[in-house]
């Protein structure tokens, strides 16, 4: 088996240690070390059967498999970036009842969860998260480091652009692009183009602020 750390002590990461866990069910690979988290309060503690054991700074001078098990898109690419040049490898992970089609391209360190449908030709770029029951249809792109909140529906044809968050139960139409840094709120129904670095809610969904990039 490979060891492997998960970074993220809160829910997702709990729940990415339950993937891991039904992905051994299956075929027997992976040895969870434990977690990893820069809060000083969890420190040492337990959760389920494993332990935080230790801050980022752990990996520094590991060669480890790793997963960045942060829902928030900016938060995840920072970890990535004081990372990328060590030694570490990010696989990608992929809940064993999920659905896809042989056309479906991922690049590293994705995580798909339980109940998802990827149907044909998808591309999934490096550090996408894809959480619970998401219906992605044909064609669609979604570029690195987004996130895709549970119970989503991409129609065919859509294009999301890098660091985007998507909320809870979110339908998006064919054919449209959401643009880089923008969220999407939840139970939001996107029928047009969405621009970069806003906030999107509605039904129809419309941007309702711009954040300020530095």
């Amino acid at each position: 088996m490979k060891d492997i750390v998960i970074i993220g002590a809160g829910g997702f990461g709990r729940e990415v240690a339950w993937i891991i866990e039904d992905i051994n069910k299956k075929n027997l690979q992976w040895n969870i070390l434990g977690f990893l988290d820069d809060n000083e309060a969890v420190q040492g503690k337990h959760f389920g059967d494993y332990s935080v054991i230790g801050k980022l700074d752990y990996l520094l001078d590991k060669e480890l498999n790793v997963v960045i098990a942060i829902a928030n898109p900016t938060i995840r690419r920072l970890i990535y970036n004081k990372l990328k040049h060590t030694k570490n490898i990010f696989p990608t992970l992929i809940h064993p009842n999920v659905i896809l089609s042989k056309t479906v391209t991922f690049g590293q360190g994705i995580v798909v969860s339980a109940g998802t449908i990827l149907t044909v030709d998808i591309i999934i770029d490096d550090f996408v998260l894809i959480d619970r029951l998401n219906n992605i249809g044909h064609d669609t792109r979604i570029e690195a480091f987004s996130t895709i909140l549970p119970s989503a529906t991409l129609s065919g044809n859509v294009h999301i652009a890098e660091n985007v968050l998507i909320g809870t139960g979110t339908t998006i139409i064919q054919e449209l692009s959401i643009g880089k840094n923008t969220i999407i709120g939840a139970g939001a129904l996107v029928t047009k183009d969405i621009p970069q670095d806003c906030t999107a809610v509605g039904a129809p969904a419309k941007p309702i602020k711009f954040h300020q990039i530095l």
